[in-house]
């Protein structure tokens, strides 16, 4: 009933670019903020960054100048630029959306994962 599609993984070369997407669809009435985690090898999940309805943003320390998050509130998505990727970013990468579910109550919804893979 709720679905989070996460289009745009995929090998990419060392200091490439890639841009990821994710759309919510389904009994979604109101989002708080949507964002994007990651998973690599060896290490436990981790925020890479996240968005407010209102434009606000928040990003990893070790990820900020490479990674840009933007989002288009009308179509309930979200986007990751990424750049000068590196082969350590290479992993599975979920988005998530904060929302209503319609009766006043903020849930996490999670999209399945997408793999992005950085290697020459």
């Amino acid at each position: 009933q709720v679905h989070l599609v996460e289009p745009g993984g995929g090998l990419v070369q060392p200091g490439g670019s890639l841009r990821l997407s994710c759309a919510a669809s389904g009994s979604l009435f109101s989002i708080n903020n949507m964002g994007w985690y990651r998973q690599v090898p060896g290490k436990q999940r981790e925020l890479v960054a996240r968005i407010t309805s209102g434009g606000s943003t928040n990003y990893a320390d070790s990820l900020k100048g490479r990674f840009t998050i933007s989002g288009d509130n009308a179509k309930n998505t979200v986007y990751l630029h990424m750049n000068s990727l590196k082969p350590e970013d290479t992993g599975v990468y979920y988005c998530d959306a904060h929302a209503d579910d319609g009766r006043g109550y903020y849930r996490d919804y999670w999209g399945q994962g997408t793999q992005v893979t950085v290697s020459s």
